[in-house]
């Protein structure tokens, strides 16, 4: 087994086809205002596709300012009618109501939609993997097939080598990666699973392992496989609690699944990796940790710096210190990196993706899109809403959008929640719910609809 080292209104809507037909990349992508401090801070009743907020570290309050809650969501059927809402000028359709427990998504180099359904089955290992292909007159997908079954709680999914051509399909189970054998125009693995690396931390939220989710990504050369690994806890010391041995990491690996180090480290749960096109930089979408009140700790979005150390347990922020860890590590106050787009706490940020065609209006060219599952630990629901986030040159300019919301009903009761994000060939934006169990299609007015293959 292989173990580690150390380490105004109706004109508006009279004249807006005709602005559209006049120039299609004209609507803007955002509002001009930007809510910050304390109006930054939302819960689901606030939620308004193309609002922007900005969340800053000198917006944040002490701990236990308020009480923590326990408020999952009280998950209802999708009620009739009820639809997803995005900015003006984009179109929302089902694609699919065929999935079960969808999580991750990801396009494969000819256009194919991979799915994974992490647990279809609670009661036995029924992770399945399965193929869209193609949209039909209807709006849903032309072809569904199976790709693989029988994983182990899958999330992960990365097609190796990079380019065009593709020789296999990486998967992340909860406690292992493995590969299948993949040439372009697969809907069916043409041989067995093999194994990558045998043995990830942990064994899976079923069996007691903390955060299960493992994504994986490589490198813009190829040369680097990236595993996330979440924590086995919320806030436990890894000082004195083994199990949090090489969790709340970034892994780094060879592509045939050979340990190199640790390439970062303090990262509560980065559960969405994603490469930026523009940096070729590791980025993660991260869940950061509960029960300091409604408004901490932020969830994150962020790029990753090799070696570095972004705070959990004993800090977040900087060098704010979790009030549980009082005193520990004083050596690693000044060590901390605050991280690039502050999110609403408890959001549950999940996949993440970054834009690059040219379908959406020009102003969210290269942007990155995240899923928000929800909260759980705030009193009036956050997150349950796909957002957007501005990247200029790159970077990160620290505010973040509402792009995707309405899964929650105006009184409270959640229908949807988004958890995966991909665009497609032609630019449209896919995205997995395991709410309803559904995958959405977002598609912007002005351009043309995805062609069928």
């Amino acid at each position: 087994m292989f173990r580690f080292t150390n380490a105004s209104r109706v004109m508006g809507l009279l004249l807006f086809p005709a602005l559209l037909l006049v120039n299609p990349l004209r609507l803007p992508a955002q509002n001009t205002k930007v809510e910050t401090g304390k109006s930054a801070f939302t819960d689901y009743s606030q939620q308004k596709p193309g609002t922007m907020r900005k969340v800053t570290v000198a917006d944040l309050p002490v701990p236990y300012a308020t009480q923590s809650v326990d408020n999952g969501p009280n998950l209802v059927p999708r009620p009739a009618g009820a639809m997803p809402e995005a900015p003006a000028g984009f179109k929302v359709e089902l694609y699919s109501s065929d999935v079960k427990n969808p999580r991750l998504i990801r396009t494969a180099p000819n256009g194919d939609l991979f799915v994974v359904e992490s647990e279809p089955d609670r009661s036995k290992d029924s992770g399945t993997i399965k193929v869209f292909r193609g949209v039909d007159a209807s709006g849903k997908a032309k072809q569904v097939a199976t790709f693989a079954t029988g994983l182990k709680q899958p999330f992960g999914l990365a097609f190796y080598p990079l380019g065009e051509n593709p020789k296999w399909i990486y998967i992340g189970n909860t406690d292992s990666v493995v590969k299948f054998p993949y040439k372009n125009g697969d809907m069916k693995a043409s041989g067995p699973s093999q194994v990558v690396v045998a043995s990830l931390p942990g064994g899976g939220r079923l069996r007691g392992g903390g955060h299960w989710t493992r994504d994986v990504v490589f490198s813009k050369d190829g040369q680097r496989m990236f595993v996330s690994v979440g924590s086995h806890s919320n806030v436990d010391d890894p000082d004195t609690t083994p199990a949090e041995f090489h969790r709340a990491d970034v892994l780094e690996f060879t592509p045939d699944g050979k340990f190199v180090k640790v390439y970062a480290s303090g990262i509560r749960n980065c559960v969405g990796e994603a490469i930026n096109p523009t940096t070729g930089e590791l980025w993660c979408s991260v869940n950061e940790r509960d029960a300091l009140g409604d408004n901490l700790v932020p969830d994150y979005i962020t790029h990753v710096e090799e070696g570095g150390f972004y705070g959990w347990p004993w800090y977040y922020m900087g060098n704010h210190q979790d009030p549980r860890h009082k005193g520990k590590h004083p050596e690693l106050a000044s060590k901390v990196i605050v991280p690039d787009v502050l999110l609403q706490p408890h959001f549950a940020s999940l996949e993440m993706t970054f834009n690059e065609s040219d379908h959406f209006p020009a102003s969210y060219k290269g942007w990155a899109f995240a899923a928000e599952h929800g909260s759980w630990n705030k009193a009036k629901r956050a997150g349950y809403e796909v957002i957007a986030v501005p990247v200029e040159n790159g970077k990160a300019t620290g505010e973040y959008q509402d792009f995707l919301t309405g899964f929650v009903t105006p009184d409270g009761n959640v229908w949807g929640r988004p958890v995966g994000v991909t665009f497609a060939k032609d630019g449209s934006l896919f995205v997995t719910d395991d709410g309803s169990n559904s995958v959405w299609h977002v598609t912007y007015l002005g351009t043309k609809q995805m062609a069928g293959k």
